[in-house]
């Protein structure tokens, strides 16, 4: 009998990985609002030709999360009513996966993720480290958005979250910040383990208000 041949691991696609190298750029806000982006400038900081680069700002595009302008893209740089009209479509969504999830009743073992990161938050937010608080912010997203059963409904909700995570970046070390973030994802903690699906809708819409109001005022400020 021949031996059993195992399937061969296929390396990701080269305009995948600029794309996800240049939005994890833009999540981190290490590319400005209103820096250009061109391909060729792109190209040569990541050693690749142009044509990935090209595909990836296109991606990049369709997601909103660049602007053409002209021959080249630009990072947009937010404004009220941006800001308004993406908390509108967050707060149709959130709210609503939240309650899917609580109502599901999951176990202590599928929420542990939500907890140690929550504690994690809690210990940054005491040491005044303001980027691991933001790691642990996201890790938490991370956990209970791979707990809401519609996949379609978790693409809405990390793309609109996306077009606003660059400036959650320059909010998250002001220790006032972070004390509102970590009383809003407390309450909410709370009530997904209590399986209360509309106390999860409650707390996540405040949670949204908070960060809302928190960011036009930052947007305001400048």
């Amino acid at each position: 009998m021949s031996a059993k041949l195992q399937t061969l691991e296929r390396p990701e696609p080269l305009g995948d990985r600029v794309y996800s190298t240049l939005r994890e750029y833009l999540r981190a806000g290490r590319l400005a609002a209103g820096q250009p982006l061109q391909e060729a400038m792109l190209a040569a900081q990541l050693g690749v030709s142009r044509t990935p680069v090209r595909e990836a700002l296109a991606r990049l595009a369709s997601d909103g999360l660049v602007v053409a302008e002209g021959r080249s893209f630009t990072v947009p740089a937010l404004v009220k009513g941006d800001i308004e009209d993406i908390y509108a479509l967050r707060f149709l969504l959130e709210p609503e996966a939240l309650r899917l999830v609580a109502t599901a009743k999951h176990d202590r073992k599928q929420l542990a993720p939500l907890r140690k990161a929550l504690e994690d938050m809690a210990a940054a937010h005491e040491a005044g480290d303001g980027a691991a608080f933001m790691d642990a912010n996201y890790r938490y997203r991370d956990a209970w958005t791979a707990l809401v059963p519609n996949q379609r409904l978790v693409r809405a909700i990390q793309l609109y979250a996306e077009h606003v995570r660059y400036l959650r970046a320059f909010t998250l070390d002001d220790a006032v910040v972070r004390a509102v973030v970590l009383r809003g994802l407390k309450q909410l903690s709370a009530a997904l383990a209590a399986g209360d699906g509309e106390a999860a809708a409650k707390a996540m819409r405040t949670h949204l208000d908070n960060a809302r109001r928190i960011l036009l005022e930052k947007i305001q400020g400048n």
